[in-house]
């Protein structure tokens, strides 16, 4: 990914998803992960104060050492094993029907192909098993999405990839999952263009 890829923008991004306003959000998408749980984009542990005590071990997919290293002493206080387990989740390295669930929070805009990733974790979960998202992408203004395609490529060479304009729950449906909880927003204080958010849950069948 290069210097600015590996070193800087992990930090970055730490910083800039790593405020308060963020929390509640991840409290809530955490809520009802259970059992064995694959979380794509690991990137520095935010969301580790937030598994429930009903989770055995998180398999943490994260392509960049920098945010590894950045979520060390999240790790160290996890009341959750956490283990480094893949670096891309368009290809992860885990059995078919590994895991009871899976967790992805505003990743899913970074990943170059999308679908494949999607694909991926439809493989590693068991029938039946949940992936809980909260992710930004097309909002549902017209005005809003305008300004957005108009950001997106300045907004890709920023933020390593990241896209303005997926839509998530069709992405979500057309890769075959179930989604049976939905929340569709914009988050308070961020500017729209970044902040039109869907969470909720998904299931594999």
């Amino acid at each position: 990914m290069g210097f600015y890829g590996d070193h800087v923008l992990p930090r970055i991004v730490n910083a800039a998803c790593g405020m308060k306003a963020s929390d509640p959000l991840r409290e809530r998408v955490c809520e009802g992960l259970e059992g064995e749980v694959v979380e794509i984009g690991f990137g520095s542990g935010l969301n580790i104060p937030f598994y429930p005590d009903s989770v055995r071990r998180v398999a943490a997919v994260e392509p960049a050492d920098a945010g590894w290293k950045l979520a060390a002493n999240r790790v160290r206080a996890s009341s959750v094993p956490v283990e480094r387990s893949g670096l891309d989740g368009q290809s992860l390295p885990f059995e078919d029907d590994s895991f009871d669930a899976a967790l992805s929070t505003w990743t899913m805009c970074t990943i170059p192909d999308i679908e494949q990733a999607l694909s991926e974790l439809r493989r590693v979960l068991k029938p039946g098993g949940t992936l809980r998202f909260v992710e930004h992408g097309l909002a549902p203004d017209e005005g809003v999405q305008r300004w957005q395609h108009r950001l997106e490529p300045i907004q890709k060479r920023i933020f390593g990839g990241c896209h303005l304009t997926r839509e998530i729950p069709d992405l979500l449906r057309g890769a075959g999952f179930e989604i049976t909880d939905l929340d569709v927003f914009y988050e308070e204080g961020a500017p729209k263009f970044v902040a039109a958010d869907s969470l909720g849950a998904a299931v594999s069948p």
